[in-house]
């Protein structure tokens, strides 16, 4: 299930954000305090999720907060970029799958979106793989690009249009 963040979740939100395997790719470091993730869910539930800047969906899975998937809005409102962390244990699952998708379904069938971006590091395959699987097309691969967490990474680029998107959901993909 896909929700709004509550002011409940920020324990939990603090805990999959701490651990190191989570955290690994991602922009932040862990550990990811308390006063940290109250601060995020107290900003990202006073958001507005059709207006230009980031908005953080909470996915949950019989009543457990399980991970997040953000939607980066264009100031144009026609394009659009994605992001998702899952909590360990609830990653291999299809959890991820099922909530971008949804995410992904919302943005070009409900709003009308043109497009959508995302990138990952390059060494996470597994984020690589479920892009892929969910339709998206590796643009490009930015070799050396950032700079994060003391090292120099490689960043793959990738994009799905709304009309791909559309095309495969009628051909029952």
């Amino acid at each position: 299930m896909l929700r709004p963040f509550t002011t409940a979740d920020a324990r939990t939100f603090a805990a999959y954000r701490s651990d190191p395997d989570v955290a690994r790719y991602q922009g932040w470091d862990a550990p990811f305090s308390l006063a940290q993730a109250e601060e995020f869910v107290q900003e990202v539930g006073a958001a507005d999720p059709t207006a230009p800047g980031w908005y953080q969906f909470a996915v949950e899975t019989g009543g457990v907060l399980v991970g997040d998937v953000g939607v980066g809005l264009h100031e144009n409102l026609m394009q659009a970029d994605i992001g998702y962390t899952l909590a360990t244990a609830y990653q291999g699952r299809g959890y991820a799958t099922e909530a971008v998708g949804r995410v992904l379904a919302h943005l070009f069938e409900e709003r009308g979106l043109h497009r959508v971006a995302a990138e990952c590091d390059a060494r996470n395959e597994r984020s690589a793989r479920l892009l892929t699987r969910l339709g998206f097309r590796q643009e490009g691969h930015r070799v050396r690009s950032t700079w994060t967490k003391g090292e120099w990474t490689d960043d793959l680029l990738f994009g799905l249009l709304g009309t791909e998107w559309r095309a495969a959901a009628d051909d029952g993909v």
